[in-house]
C-alpha cells in the first residue's frame, strides 16, 4: 500500500527519512513531496536578543525553522564565536523549552539543552511552562513563524507569564508542489493514506489532491501529524482517519497501520 507523505525530506546528511523507514516495517510504500518553502527574516534583531539573555527567562521553539535561523545567524564567525564563549552558557542556566524531537535535537545541536519535548504539542507545552514557571518573572524569548498558532501564547498571557514572541521565518507554498502531486498522482495513482505534517500544508495542497482524486477521494484515509493540523483538515470538511500520538514517526506509523486495516472506523 502506498502512503504520501506531504513533508520536506530529511536532511540527506542523516541517513534515511525515519517517516519512510518506520512506514516500510509495515510494509508501507513511502513517497515525500515537499510542500513549504520558508523565508528567514529579522535574523540581525533574533541575534540581538539572543545576545541578552539576561533579559530573559528562557526560550520558546515550538518548530525545527526557527532554531535554522539561529544556525542561520551562526554561521557568521563573529556571532558564533561569542555563542560559544559566552552567550550558550548564559542560556543554558536558563530552561529551553521545547515541542517534539525534531525541534529538541536541534537545540541541543546548538548546545542548549531542551525541555518539554514529550508535550508533542503547543496546548501540552503551555501547560508545562505554566507548572514550572512563575507570573510576571523575565519573559520566554519566542522566536516563531508568520503563521503560528495564538494557542500557546494565550494560554500563558492569561497566567500572567510574559512571552516575547518574534516573527522570523515565513511560510509560502513550494514552487514545485502542483507539478510534484499531479507527477505523484499519474505515476503512482490515488494512495491509501495521505498524511499532512502543518495546517499550512492543508491550506496549500487539500484542493489540488481533491482535484487529482475526483471521486476517489473517499477511498483516501488523511492522516495527521498532530492536533492542530486533524483541527485544519476537519475545518475543511475532510474526514480525519488517524492522528499520531505523539509527533514521531513510530507513533505516525502505527496509527496509519491501525487506520488501514479492514473495517476500521474513523476517529
Amino acid at each position: 500500500m502506498k502512503v504520501l507523505l506531504l513533508k520536506d525530506p530529511k536532511d540527506k546528511d542523516s541517513g534515511p527519512d525515519p517517516y519512510i523507514k518506520e512506514l516500510g516495517s509495515y510494509n508501507l510504500e513511502a513517497t515525500l513531496i515537499p510542500v513549504l518553502s520558508f523565508e528567514f527574516t529579522s535574523l540581525d534583531s533574533l541575534f540581538e536578543k539572543l545576545s541578552h539573555p539576561e533579559c530573559y527567562g528562557g526560550l520558546v521553539f515550538t518548530s525545527p525553522r526557527a532554531l535554522e535561523a539561529i544556525k542561520i545567524c551562526l554561521k557568521e564567525k563573529s556571532k558564533k564565536e561569542a555563542w560559544s564563549k559566552s552567550l550558550k552558557q548564559m542560556w543554558n542556566i536558563k530552561p529551553t523549552y521545547v515541542v517534539g524531537k525534531a525541534t529538541a535535537s536541534l537545540v541541543e545541536e546548538i548546545g542548549l539543552v531542551p525541555q518539554g519535548e514529550k508535550a508533542g504539542n503547543a496546548e501540552k507545552l503551555a501547560e508545562y511552562i505554566c507548572s514550572r514557571e512563575k507570573p510576571n518573572s523575565s519573559a520566554l524569548l519566542f522566536p516563531c513563524g508568520a503563521l503560528k498558532r495564538e494557542v500557546l501564547p494565550t494560554v500563558l498571557r492569561e497566567k500572567g507569564i510574559p512571552l516575547e514572541s518574534l516573527t522570523v521565518y515565513q511560510t509560502a507554498q513550494h514552487p514545485d508542489l502542483q507539478e510534484s502531486l499531479s507527477s505523484y498522482f499519474s505515476q503512482q495513482g490515488i494512495p491509501a493514506s495521505i498524511v499532512f505534517f502543518s495546517p499550512s500544508g492543508v491550506k496549500f495542497c487539500l484542493q489540488h489532491i481533491q482535484k487529482l482524486s475526483g471521486d476517489l477521494i473517499n477511498q483516501v484515509k488523511f492522516a495527521a501529524i498532530g492536533p492542530s493540523t486533524a483541527e485544519a483538515l476537519r475545518d475543511a470538511g475532510v474526514t480525519v482517519s488517524c492522528t499520531a500520538g505523539s509527533p514521531t514517526a513510530q507513533d505516525l506509523a502505527a496509527a496509519i497501520h491501525t487506520a488501514l486495516q479492514p473495517h476500521n472506523c474513523s476517529y
